[in-house]
């Protein structure tokens, strides 16, 4: 799984005109989700994404998580985020997980986040949709499953 986390004072996603999901201060994020992924990647990069202190203490400094500032998300589905752009001019998404398995994951994704975190607003999977969101920062992080599972597999 990939993920395009952004710091956000707020988020909206639309599709046709209809509010589908929204989150007020904490995180958008964009999911990408692999052919190989499985719940493990699933579990391992919600739970990193949640208690990466990235939000501002006292002194200014990135040093709180979303569960410390009782943060809000806003979680897309972005297949686009699997493209592999090496070859030629027009992305390759073969990498990317099929639709069905793929909103399960992500679906399973979206389960775990809520478990922690007080409102998890969504898209629509594999609708053509439409965010507006005010970063703050702006700060914009990029977590890939395979380098998180692969420092857990190291320190197991």
């Amino acid at each position: 799984m990939r993920a395009v986390i952004q710091r956000v004072n707020g988020a909206v996603c639309t599709v046709d005109g209809e509010e589908t999901g929204r989150c007020g201060a904490g995180l958008c994020i964009l999911l990408g989700i692999y052919e190989t992924d499985t719940e493990l990647e699933a579990r391992l990069l919600a739970e990193k994404i949640v208690k990466m202190r990235i939000f501002r203490d006292a002194e200014g400094r990135m040093n709180r998580s979303l569960l410390d500032i009782g943060g809000e998300m806003l979680v897309i589905s972005n297949f686009t985020l699997c493209a592999d752009c090496v070859h030629g001019h027009r992305p390759d998404f073969m990498r990317a997980m099929n639709a069905e398995e793929a909103d399960r994951l992500y679906e399973y994704f979206i389960s775990l986040l809520r478990r922690e975190v007080r409102s998890v607003g969504t898209g629509r999977f594999g609708a053509h949709m439409h965010i507006a969101s005010d970063l703050d920062g702006p700060v914009t992080l990029v977590l890939d499953s395979t380098d998180i599972f692969s420092k857990e597999r190291k320190q197991g």
